[in-house]
């Protein structure tokens, strides 16, 4: 898509609670601590916001105007969002687009999902004794990855240990956000002798349920000028789906998407792979995250497995080295957690956190430029490159 017809959009303010388990509250005020922390971020008043869209993919109805009756109704248009695990990232995209086409000059985006207490993907659970961890979509999605990431080894030589290793680094990023629902860390050995859920993919290298919201405001050059300490521009948006195939969510399924969409992206922003300073990618199982790196173009096909070997996706790898892109810095999908709703804004959180030099321990040097990414299988891929 071209979006050489919109005007600059930049990120105002914006703010996320701990991602956990929070038994006590309910989605619409999970997400309203999200948006009272992404105004005080930005220095503004709810009365600032012109529009706003809400992404929860279980209990989406009108979950936007329930936020807003925990705050305070102001009479602005609300949209509400769901788009499978780029739900987040869709309402950022709508968000965005409001800014860009000149109808809003602030917007606001906020994402949510509560799945602890209503168990698995938000149903109830029948026994409370069991714990859900790690095994999202059951009979769906750790089949799938596990299954993408055995046709890798196939076709690449990706080893067991390679993809277990993922797990340890983000795991490892994750001891340094307090915001993350884990902060665990875990050896090699731990990863590979935990339980077996889908293989290669152990219990280890599958996300946790549990629940967050993140918010995010996004605001014209102007306004941004007026509020924000540091202009940061969403450079790109890209929202893919899956062109028609014959397959059902098999290997092809799981990278299509996020090629198209990094493709586009990178046209939009005008930046190439080598250009990105960090990535928050989608990292739903161990197996994920090693395949993105070919589909985002940060490792050739093929050698996605020789780039966890060179921890060159490693906060603590070699930062010399022209090829090195730290991923998933928050602790990703696999510690931070993935309350569905949450996660793309989450993403959003991060990337505009590294570019304010405001990630504490887990800060990238020199970062100007950075990737957010979700996939939802099936259904939707969202890019966003935010720049200085």
């Amino acid at each position: 898509m071209n979006n050489e017809s919109l005007r600059d959009v930049y990120v105002g303010g914006v703010g996320m609670i701990k991602f956990g388990r929070y038994p006590e509250e309910n989605v619409a005020t999970l997400g309203a601590q999200a948006v009272q922390l992404a105004l005080a971020d930005g220095g503004m008043q709810l009365n600032d916001i012109e529009m706003m869209a809400a992404g929860c993919l279980y209990q989406t109805n009108m979950i936007g105007q329930k936020i807003l009756k925990e705050m305070g109704m102001t009479g602005i248009p609300v949209y509400n969002v769901a788009n499978a695990c780029a739900t987040g990232s869709t309402a950022f995209r709508e968000a965005y687009f409001a800014v860009g086409s000149g109808a809003y000059d602030i917007a606001l985006a906020v994402g949510v999902e509560q799945m602890g207490k209503r168990g698995l993907l938000g149903g109830i659970t029948g026994d409370p004794a069991y714990s859900p961890e790690g095994v999202m979509g059951t009979g769906t999605m750790p089949g799938v990855f596990g299954m993408a990431g055995l046709e890798h080894s196939r076709q690449y030589g990706t080893t067991i240990e390679q993809f277990a290793q993922v797990s340890v680094k983000n795991h490892e990023h994750a001891m340094a956000n307090p915001l993350s629902q884990y902060q665990v860390r875990v050896s090699l050995e731990d990863v590979l002798n935990a339980r077996m859920v889908a293989y290669p993919n152990t219990l280890y290298m599958c996300c946790p349920t549990g629940d967050g919201a993140a918010a995010a405001v996004v605001m014209s050059k102007e306004k941004a000028k007026q509020f924000s300490r540091e202009l940061i521009k969403v450079a790109a948006s890209a929202l893919t789906t899956d062109p028609y195939t014959d397959r059902v969510l098999t290997f092809p399924d799981v990278n299509t998407m996020t090629v198209n969409a990094a493709r586009e992206a990178y046209e939009q922003a005008g930046v190439s792979p080598q250009d990105l300073n960090s990535v928050e990618l989608h990292d739903c199982f161990a197996t994920a995250e090693v395949l993105h790196y070919e589909n985002l173009q940060l490792a050739p096909k093929g050698e996605a497995g020789r780039w966890v070997d060179e921890k060159l996706t490693d906060l603590a790898g070699p930062q010399g080295d022209p090829r090195w892109t730290p991923v998933n810095t928050s602790g990703g999908l696999l510690s931070k957690g993935h309350p569905i709703g949450a996660t793309g804004v989450a993403n959003i959180c991060e990337i505009t956190w590294q570019l304010r030099g405001q990630a504490g321990d887990r800060q990238v040097p020199d970062h100007k430029a950075g990737m957010a990414h979700t996939i939802g299988l099936g259904s939707a891929c969202a890019v966003h490159i935010l720049t200085k």
